[in-house]
């Protein structure tokens, strides 16, 4: 965590519990720290073109709900990395857990008919929401995620490679999270002493939003890709400029 002689900008003193290891009002006096705020767009701009693209393939709601729910993630943490507020701390962590339990309806979904409706996976999932939400932060659903990835796996396994990239990525961004947590000290006294860029490059809490931010997105294409495999709509991945990943269907067709 961040030393508590930081300086204050446009949002005035700091009220979240969390302070990270990035200098605050470093770069400009409208955010709290920059970095770990435009890290964000990842989780805000990407999702939002891919809720529109599920629109367009008229995909279940569910994977909408997916997209936007990542979006807000990234538009909560930018609140909280921006202001370093108590209220917009709340708006970051939260919508994590939201996120996190579409995701995992999402997976355990995969195989039923289509615009089903699990009422009873419904209600556990929101009964661990508000659970979380008034009592504590857990590692169910990083366990539940894993087992949905596990168990469609198991049925397809030539889709482990997507499944496990996105785990992957989410587990880098996670060790350069606690990373930037232990040696916050260490990695602000080497910033003094490289070039601005060499510095830029250590703000591990900023990877942290990049990796999980990439992480996530390529979860909710293997979910996609694992539910219309599922509904004969023939997935095909794409690389949108030869970067991007998402998910086109091939043929043009209705599909059934």
């Amino acid at each position: 965590m961040a030393p508590a002689a930081d300086r204050e900008g446009y949002w005035g003193r700091t009220t979240s519990t969390l302070d990270w290891c990035e200098e605050n009002y470093a770069v400009t006096w409208y955010m709290a720290e920059f970095w770990n705020t435009v890290s964000n767009l990842i989780m805000i701009i990407p999702p939002i073109f891919g809720a529109i693209q599920s629109v367009k393939d008229g995909l279940e709601k569910r994977y909408i709900a997916s997209y936007l729910a990542l979006t807000v993630v990234g538009m909560g943490s930018w609140c909280f990395h921006m202001t370093l507020k108590y209220e917009m701390q709340l708006l970051d962590e939260l919508p994590m857990i939201y996120s996190c339990c579409i995701f995992v309806y999402c997976m355990f979904e995969c195989f039923k008919v289509k615009n089903s409706v699990n009422y009873h996976l419904l209600f556990t999932l929101v009964l661990f929401s508000l659970i979380v939400t008034t009592v504590m932060y857990g590692m169910l659903v990083f366990t539940l995620v894993l087992r949905s990835i596990y168990i469609v796996t198991w049925v397809y396994p030539w889709l482990r490679g997507l499944g496990y990239t996105s785990l992957g990525i989410f587990l880098l961004g996670f060790l350069l999270w606690n990373i930037d947590n232990i040696f916050c000290v260490s990695l602000r006294n080497f910033r003094k002493k490289v070039p601005p860029v060499i510095g830029v490059s250590t703000q591990f809490h900023a990877w942290w939003h990049l990796l999980t931010g990439l992480g996530s997105y390529l979860h909710i294409l293997f979910s996609v890709y694992t539910r219309t495999l599922y509904l004969r709509w023939r997935p095909k991945v794409k690389f949108l400029f030869g970067i991007w990943p998402m998910i086109l269907f091939e043929p043009l067709r209705k599909h059934c």
